[in-house]
């Protein structure tokens, strides 16, 4: 047969298809959510989400070493506060458990990206994301409470900031108490395209948030929304947003690669609980192979536009990338 065209003759050896890839890996683009916790100690595993545990401060430099030697240098911080209140005071004060935990990192492994995340979930009596007025979320009120969150982590060491609350016009609240505190330099990875998903309920075991009454879509997206979802990338983009988060990933790869499309800064998504968690029971059922998926949804991340991956799998992705499984 007279065939010019041959699309397999690209194909006929792994060094013939690695010198071909289109879609390239780096380990430097993981980020790996970590869970710090009150008390001493501490290393808990979070019953939904095997193989993930929470770190009370003392015992995070162990986790942080393995996650290094793993060639994994981001973490995206969150806390877990012995008290909460009605306003989450424990997020901005200065002996808060991300504060502690940060200041820890920095002191032990200084040239690690600590990414904090911003919001008061954890940390409110009532599980919400801001401050309330009767049931709702006060989204002016919360504004101030997120900017002094943000400036107590960089004081503590934080790299980047990631504000995770979804509410309007918190990138610019956030901006400018930086600035006026002398952080100019320090970037804003906003939560910008975060929708109301049932793929979080592994992490509000985890970061044991869930609201006490109601749910969250009054501030969090309605996952029908693509046309909002820009929206909110580019209003973030105007308010001074240094890097972009499309939460979850699997679901919402249509997302990743618009946003990635209509900006100019880096795109990252988060590969959430829900998503971890499932892979997890099926692979330990024997349904799946946990290594391929977890490879192939990671290649789908990134040939979809994201040059950051948020991941609970990320020291697992390094190694697959040290071996030549993926990259």
């Amino acid at each position: 047969m007279e065939l010019l065209k041959r699309p397999r003759r690209l194909r006929s050896s792994e060094a013939m298809r690695r010198m071909v890839r289109e879609t390239r890996m780096d380990k430097s683009s993981l980020v790996y959510p970590i869970f710090a916790i009150d008390g001493k100690n501490i290393k808990d595993e979070i019953p939904s989400m095997p193989g993930q545990y929470r770190y009370s401060v003392d015992q995070l430099p162990y986790a942080l070493e393995e996650l290094q030697e793993a060639g994994v240098n981001n973490v995206l911080m969150f806390g877990i506060p012995e008290h909460k209140d009605e306003v989450g005071s424990q997020a901005f004060a200065e002996d808060g458990i991300v504060q502690r935990a940060l200041r820890e990192m920095k002191k032990n492994f200084p040239d690690m990206i600590a990414i904090a995340d911003v919001c008061m979930c954890e940390y409110t009596s009532h599980g919400h994301c801001g401050i309330l007025c009767g049931h709702d979320v006060d989204n002016d009120k919360t504004l101030e409470y997120l900017s002094q969150i943000a400036l107590s982590q960089v004081r503590a060491g934080a790299d980047v900031v990631a504000p995770s609350d979804m509410m309007d016009g918190r990138v610019l609240a956030i901006r400018n108490k930086l600035d006026e505190n002398g952080f100019k330099n320090t970037p804003v990875l906003s939560y910008a395209v975060k929708f109301a998903s049932s793929f979080y309920g592994p992490f509000r075991d985890a970061a044991d948030s869930a609201p006490s009454f109601g749910d969250r879509k009054a501030y969090q997206m309605d996952f029908h929304n693509p046309r909002e979802a820009m929206k909110e990338a580019l209003s973030d983009v105007d308010e001074g947003a240094d890097m972009l988060i499309v939460k979850p990933a699997m679901a919402y790869l249509d997302l990743v690669r618009s946003v990635s499309q209509a900006t100019d800064i880096p795109i990252a998504t988060y590969s959430v609980s829900g998503e971890y968690a499932m892979v997890k029971a099926a692979a330990r059922n024997g349904w799946i192979d946990e290594e391929k998926i977890i490879g192939e949804m990671a290649v789908g991340a990134y040939r979809a536009g994201a040059g950051i991956y948020i991941t609970y799998y990320a020291k697992e992705l390094a190694r697959m990338m040290d071996q030549g499984m993926i990259g």
